[in-house]
């Protein structure tokens, strides 16, 4: 594995951890809990809520906590008195968090650097942990595809923008691709891809994987 692929391995596996934790923590549904979720963000007690859905009080609060399973007339019910639809009463309500107003600003030349014997990476956004992509700013050592041990693989999808200087994008199922500055690719990050200088300065790229 190249030290890209080994730099690149480590950020992602502290992304997919961030998601497998959040994965777990979802729940199976309860649909007698989500009865009760409905009715007391409505502030209706179960009285009130019997009245609207004409269903006894007891069947109600029977159904709420999981004594019984109401039955198709018995949600026909429930969806009308409480002015919802069949799929908010059977779907789980997202319990992601509102959005937390994160943002992280990273100063020309103050990302962590990650060189290799082909590349610097400069890891952007570093402070952040859980990205769902891992940008950072890469400088282009390499002058041939020779420089490279064997094609640089790894997960995910992968976008890149041209920041200054040319080169050359090798894709292992496509002919190589020159670029100029602003020019950019999207590929599968699996494929075998790797980048080359062809400008006398290195060249310089944005790099996002996802």
């Amino acid at each position: 594995m190249t030290e890209q692929a080994h730099f690149l391995q480590r950020e992602k596996q502290s992304v997919l951890a961030t998601r497998s934790d959040r994965e777990a923590s979802v729940e199976p549904l309860q649909l007698g809990q989500r009865v009760r979720e409905i009715r007391q963000s409505k502030n209706l007690t179960l009285e009130e809520a019997s009245k609207l859905t004409g269903l006894a009080r007891s069947t109600l609060s029977k159904i709420e906590n999981e004594q019984i399973s109401p039955t198709f007339a018995a949600v026909t019910k429930l969806v009308t008195g409480l002015g919802i639809d069949i799929p908010q009463l059977f779907t789980q309500p997202s319990t992601r968090p509102a959005a937390s107003g994160r943002r992280a600003v990273t100063r020309k030349g103050k990302g962590q650097l990650h060189p290799t014997t082909t590349y610097e990476h400069e890891l952007l956004a570093e402070e952040l942990s859980g990205k769902r992509m891992i940008p950072y700013r890469t400088t282009v050592f390499a002058r041939s595809f020779d420089d490279y041990q064997d094609w640089v693989r790894h997960e995910g999808e992968e976008f890149l923008l041209v920041l200054s200087g040319r080169l050359a994008l090798f894709t292992e199922f496509y002919q190589p691709v020159e670029l100029a500055e602003g020019d950019s690719a999207y590929y599968d990050a699996e494929m075998g891809h790797a980048l080359v200088s062809l400008s006398d300065e290195d060249a310089v790229v944005l790099w996002v994987t996802a």
